[in-house]
């Protein structure tokens, strides 16, 4: 017995699905645009979002480091956007509109930050990977680096997703 492939979206239906993902995460969601993120991939695997240190972002005047609220809603977003692509793929055949309306209802429903060293550096970038994906909860494991590669913060965050 032979199966058939999932009928998948088209190249253009996927750019549309990736420009809004973009649009959404760094115009659309007004806080994201505060911290000023910015989306370097969407790759299922790979979901990473940027930005760059500026003095709304320092959380120790003194010592100008990075403000931990800034670190977690920077974690939180990137693993909610993990778990948007995440759904995406599940559901190859959905056109960019119909991937959207399932995020009606997603929002974070735990996160846990763990801080490792102090956030000095220029340029931070988030990663995002899921490691549960259920019908009503999906769950995440994130990192921040600095623009050296080093480890500043990790995190887990469970969402709901239906």
């Amino acid at each position: 017995m032979t199966t058939t492939p999932a009928a998948r979206r088209s190249a253009a239906e996927q750019q549309r699905l990736e420009a809004a993902f973009t649009e959404m995460f760094e115009q659309q969601i007004v806080f994201n645009r505060v911290l000023g993120l910015k989306v370097e991939s969407l790759a299922p695997g790979d979901v990473r979002l940027s930005f760059t240190m500026r003095p709304e972002l320092i959380g120790h005047f003194l010592h100008q480091r990075l403000h931990g609220g800034a670190i977690s809603a920077t974690l939180d977003a990137t693993g909610a956007l993990a778990l948007m692509v995440a759904i995406a793929e599940r559901h190859p055949a959905d056109d960019a509109q119909q991937v959207l309306q399932r995020f009606a209802r997603m929002g974070t429903i735990d996160l846990r930050t763990d801080f490792l060293r102090p956030g000095l550096a220029p340029r931070y970038v988030a990663q995002a990977e899921v490691t549960r994906l259920g019908g009503r909860v999906g769950s995440t494991q994130m990192r921040l680096v600095d623009d050296s590669g080093q480890l500043i913060a990790t995190g887990a965050g469970s969402y709901i997703v239906s």
